[in-house]
């Protein structure tokens, strides 16, 4: 048992991830869901979200730390960049380490991006940083530019260069169905979790999704918007931790979205209890 195994299993549970982001204030601003945030918060912890990913500023303005894991995001960029896909450094994992983070994430755009190898070489740097610190690195790698496409081939190369570059967990798009998600879990070297984007048309979608992308053997999720934005973010992320870490079919997670909140709370606090 070392550091790193010990933080991990911070931002997991079982195993699993159950992550939710809310780093967008950086690149969009202040939107729906990201005003309020230690009550957005409270609400995916009490669904039984495994991690929260922020930026440093929220983790030091935070009324109370997290009850969940806490992984800090030290890359960024904004909408109103002249290069959108290009990603700096922003804080380092010596500050994340002070901040009481369990974790780091640094995203990457790979395809038709000039600052891709720049980017490429602060991951190459902070996986290396991370293992001399004991520290999990999450590496958010999305096929991103111009004449990118986002097929499931470029996806699958996204997920590699994660995987071969250090990282420990590995986020990239989900490919639409299951076959072909398949091939990327295979084809990346350390477990794979699937970014939302946009919000999804309806609630049966997200459930879907995710029951598939366990289903391809990815180990789970790092989902903003359709958590943070939906009109119960707490049911939203115990339908979800329901698929994730018990295995429900999307029709017991509906359920679950449908007002038994209750009862996802108190099998949570039970498994919690019991892994103690």
């Amino acid at each position: 048992m070392d550091g790193k195994t010990i933080r991990m299993n911070r931002i997991l549970e079982s195993g699993k991830a159950v992550i939710v982001p809310m780093d967008h204030g950086v690149s969009e601003g202040a939107i729906e869901g990201l005003v309020d945030m230690n009550r957005t918060i409270a609400l995916v912890e009490n669904g039984g979200a495994s991690a929260v990913l922020l930026h440093k500023g929220l983790i030091k303005s935070l009324s109370t730390p997290p009850k969940c894991g806490t992984i800090m995001h030290i890359s960024g960029g904004t909408r109103y960049a002249e290069d959108k896909n290009k990603k700096v450094l922003v804080s380092c994992v010596d500050n994340a380490i002070r901040l009481g983070a369990d974790a780091v994430s640094v995203h990457v755009n790979v395809g038709g991006c000039a600052s891709e190898h720049d980017m490429l070489g602060d991951l190459g740097e902070i996986a290396d940083l991370c293992d001399e610190k004991g520290m999990p690195l999450l590496a958010m790698t999305y096929p991103r530019g111009k004449g990118v496409t986002g097929s499931p081939i470029e996806v699958a190369h996204a997920a590699r260069i994660g995987g071969e570059l250090g990282a420990d967990l590995v986020k990239c798009p989900y490919t639409g169905d299951i076959r072909s998600m398949s091939l990327v879990t295979a084809a990346c070297p350390v477990p794979v979790v699937i970014a939302g984007g946009p919000r999804c048309d309806s609630d049966m979608d997200v459930l879907q999704m995710v029951e598939d992308a366990m289903t391809a053997g990815c180990i789970g999720i790092s989902l903003g918007r359709n958590i943070f934005q939906h009109r119960r973010p707490d049911l939203m992320t115990a339908a979800l931790r329901a698929i994730i870490v018990e295995r429900a079919t999307v029709k017991e997670a509906a359920d679950i979205l449908r007002g038994e909140i209750e009862t996802a709370i108190i099998r949570h606090a039970a498994a919690t209890t019991a892994d103690r």
